[in-house]
């Protein structure tokens, strides 16, 4: 699709959910609808005005309203990088539909500060619910290998590729970790370069950085 098209259907998007707004203006959820397509479009402070506007009709008189917009003002701080903020507005969500989102989202706002001790807390217990969820495990095991708890982690990314073999960043990852416990790894790179390059290409850099890991160990080993 080329851009004008992109941008056509993009203001088309923007026009219908405006009018949603327009014609059900009691409805929490159109504002919701709303704010989460200007994230995607990176208007991000029209986005928080909105869901600030929103709360402000709707928080007294619904529960879930509450924490739906509040979810929603959580994901507008996170992509902007204000991951204090973002924490502030997901703790606050309560609703059970929503917690373990909310949990998710929390666990990658303390990634984003590098806590991944917290982060592990808060993605374990989102897992509870969700044992399958590939994307929880990826996270799970990427902060593992933050912690520099390679088995821990490679049990998890061994669940994601059950699940889905042609995971680029699992098979990237595996490999990292295969490397560090002196396993084949080459098997995995070929997987992640084939399934996802872009991916592969962007996270080339720490085959290096674990390699020197590697060196360094081994001399510590020599000594």
């Amino acid at each position: 699709m080329n851009n004008d098209k992109k941008q056509k259907q993009a203001e088309e998007t923007l026009h219908k959910l405006v009018k949603d707004i327009d014609n059900h203006p009691h409805d929490y959820r159109t504002y919701y609808d709303l704010s989460a397509f200007l994230i995607q479009l990176k208007s991000y402070t029209q986005a928080e005005e909105l869901l600030m506007k929103a709360l402000g009709l709707f928080a007294n008189q619904s529960k879930k309203a509450k924490n739906v917009l509040t979810y929603g003002l959580g994901n507008v701080y996170y992509s902007v990088g204000e991951f204090e903020k973002a924490i502030q507005q997901f703790q606050q969500v309560t609703n059970k539909n929503l917690q373990s989102d909310a949990y998710v989202m929390l666990a990658q706002s303390y990634m984003g500060q590098k806590n991944y001790k917290k982060a592990l807390v808060f993605l374990l217990t989102a897992q509870e619910t969700a044992k399958q969820d590939p994307s929880i495990n990826l996270l799970i095991g990427q902060c593992l290998i933050a912690l520099g708890d390679f088995k821990q982690a490679k049990g998890y990314y061994d669940l994601v590729l059950k699940s889905n073999p042609h995971n680029g960043e699992a098979n990237f990852n595996q490999g990292l970790i295969a490397m560090v416990l002196g396993e084949p790894f080459e098997g995995y790179f070929k997987n992640a370069e084939k399934y996802d390059k872009l991916y592969f290409d962007k996270e080339q850099g720490k085959l290096s950085d674990i390699e020197k890991f590697i060196q360094i160990r081994k001399e510590k080993q020599d000594k």
